[in-house]
């Protein structure tokens, strides 16, 4: 009996050593490619927009469907916990390919390939800043920080051993590093994977044509954004990291989307970012009401009855004006919560409960208006024939 129990116990133990591998396994491989990333554009970090955020750097990613690489902006994140730093995403080869490696959230930094992204991570490490005491503290030297906005600020000279160069991979012909004791330990951890407007951010990015590398030759538009998904006020890169030449047969795991295998709690990416029959919007994962784009009155098919098709071209546009007004009222409710929190310098925890707040009451929103326009375009439907 005690045999079989001890049995019994070595197996369930090693069935638990087995998953923790499994997860440890799925932090890190998403995709694989048969040519290496370009190297790392020459850009200028934007500064940073509230306390709590923590600068994320920008990466090569890769789209299966286009067989191109794609420049995701680097960009400043609020901190999913307090406490939480950011281990970048990188490139290594092994096994003949550049495997991707997803970055992810936890309270230490793990190994990001000996990477040079610059702003406080040269290849180990994050010298950008520090948690103490419920805060996050920037370091001046390495991170554009406004003093009037932020004060929680302190000035460390880094130096930096790692031979700085633009090359975004670990591997033949790039950056020749090993994780180290510390890095390793920190893989253990429990970690979290990118946020949500993190995933958004990387999808505005792969679904605008000029950040491919075919197009900007490794210079894109839009090297780095202040807030994730904000495009409009972007930093260019000021020239490549490197002369760009892929070869003439590109190909990558099929439909990779840089997604590591499904963990609990991440939410898979949609496989297509289509519209329904009904031609109504999917309601976007906008962090904000400002994010939000403006309403328009949608098309009315013909129905052969000209009075009815206008009156149900009146209806949409009533619609649209009515959701565009609750788009502006939040917009003013939220940026005066983000006036007061300036004004009485909440901590890192209070202000990411804000932004988790307005997160929800936008993407609430949405889905509101998605169902009102899905229900109004149920009642427009052409009638039926009599006798069908």
């Amino acid at each position: 009996m005690r045999v079989a129990s001890y049995g019994r116990f070595l197996f369930f133990a090693l069935v638990l050593v087995a998953l923790s591998a499994a997860s440890y396994a799925q932090v890190g491989i998403g995709i694989s490619v048969n040519f290496a990333p370009p190297a790392l554009p020459v850009y200028e970090q934007p500064p940073c927009p509230a306390e709590g955020y923590i600068w994320t750097p920008g990466y090569w990613a890769w789209d299966a469907d286009d067989a191109d690489y794609y420049w995701v902006p680097g960009t400043w994140v609020l901190a999913p916990e307090v406490g939480f730093l950011w281990t970048p995403a990188w490139w290594g080869w092994s096994g003949g390919v550049y495997l991707f490696h997803e970055g992810f959230w936890g309270p230490h930094v793990g190994f990001y390939g000996g990477i040079a992204y610059g702003f406080g991570y040269f290849g180990h490490g994050y010298e950008g800043g520090r948690w103490d005491g419920g805060h996050f503290f920037y370091n001046r030297s390495v991170n554009n920080i406004n003093v009037t906005n932020i004060h929680n600020v302190y000035n460390t000279t880094v130096i930096n051993n790692t031979t700085v160069n633009r090359v975004s991979y670990n591997g033949p012909g790039g950056v020749q590093e090993r994780p180290r004791p510390e890095e390793q330990q920190a893989e253990r951890e429990r970690h979290l994977p990118p946020a949500p407007v993190q995933r958004q951010h990387e999808q505005t990015a792969r679904t605008n044509p000029q950040q491919r590398a075919s197009v900007n030759q490794g210079r894109p538009p839009v090297a780095a954004t202040a807030r994730p998904t904000d495009f409009k006020a972007a930093v260019p890169a000021r020239e490549a990291g490197a002369p760009y030449h892929p070869p003439a047969e590109r190909g990558g795991t099929p439909a990779a989307r840089n997604e590591p295998a499904a963990r609990p709690g991440s939410a898979p990416r949609p496989e297509n970012a289509g519209r329904p029959e009904n031609n109504v919007p999917q309601p976007p994962n906008a962090s904000h009401a400002r994010d939000l784009q403006a309403h328009q009155p949608a098309a009315v098919s013909s129905t052969g009855n000209a009075a009815r098709d206008q009156k149900y071209q009146q209806q949409q546009a009533k619609l649209a004006q009515k959701q565009n007004q609750e788009h502006q009222k939040l917009q003013q409710k939220q940026e005066q919560e983000h006036q007061r929190v300036a004004q009485n310098n909440a901590n890192a925890a209070r202000t990411q409960q804000l932004e988790q707040k307005h997160q929800q009451q936008t993407q609430q929103l949405e889905q509101k208006h998605t169902q009102q326009q899905q229900h109004l375009a149920q009642k427009q439907q052409p009638p039926r024939p009599k006798g069908k």
